[in-house]
C-alpha cells in the first residue's frame, strides 16, 4: 500500500537527526492520533473535540504518558526518549513545569522518531497503551 504522506528518509538517516526535529514531527503525529481517536470514539462537535485534543497535547498530559508507558519500551526506545528530554531547547514552556517540557518533547520524540523511521507497527502498539477519551 502506497503511503499517504511519503516518509524518503532511511532509518540511518533518521538516526543523525536532532531529537527536536523527532519530535517536531512527532507533536502532529500524536495530535492527528488524538484528534482521530476522538473522532471515532464520540459524536462530540468540532469545538468539543478541540477541547478535548488539547487535554491530550499538552506538555503535562504528554509528560504523564510517557511515565506510563516508560517501562514497556524497549532499550532503544528508552535510549530515544533520554536523548530527546536532553536535547538542548530554548523554548519556554508556557503552562508546563520545565521538567514536564522536557518529558513532553521526550515523548514526542519517540512519536516522531518510530514515525520518521516506519516502525509503523511499533508506533500502533505504544499509541494503544494510550487511552483517548473525553476528560471530564
Amino acid at each position: 500500500m502506497e503511503e499517504l504522506i511519503e516518509r524518503r528518509r532511511e532509518k540511518q538517516d533518521v538516526n543523525m537527526m536532532s531529537p527536536l526535529t523527532w519530535a517536531y514531527i512527532g507533536d502532529c503525529v500524536f495530535e492527528l492520533y488524538v484528534r482521530q481517536e476522538l473522532i471515532n470514539k464520540t459524536n462530540l462537535k468540532p469545538h468539543k473535540l478541540h477541547i478535548e485534543a488539547i487535554k491530550y497535547v499538552k506538555a503535562k498530559k504528554q509528560a504523564e504518558i510517557l511515565q506510563k508507558i516508560f517501562p514497556r519500551l524497549t532499550k532503544e526506545e528508552q535510549d530515544i526518549v533520554r536523548r530527546g528530554r536532553n536535547s538542548e531547547n530554548h523554548h519556554l514552556p508556557k503552562n508546563a513545569s520545565v521538567e514536564e517540557y522536557m518529558y513532553s518533547t521526550a515523548f514526542e520524540s519517540l512519536i516522531g522518531y518510530l514515525y520518521l523511521s516506519k516502525q509503523d507497527e511499533r508506533l500502533k502498539e505504544i499509541l494503544s497503551l494510550i487511552e483517548v477519551k473525553p476528560l471530564d
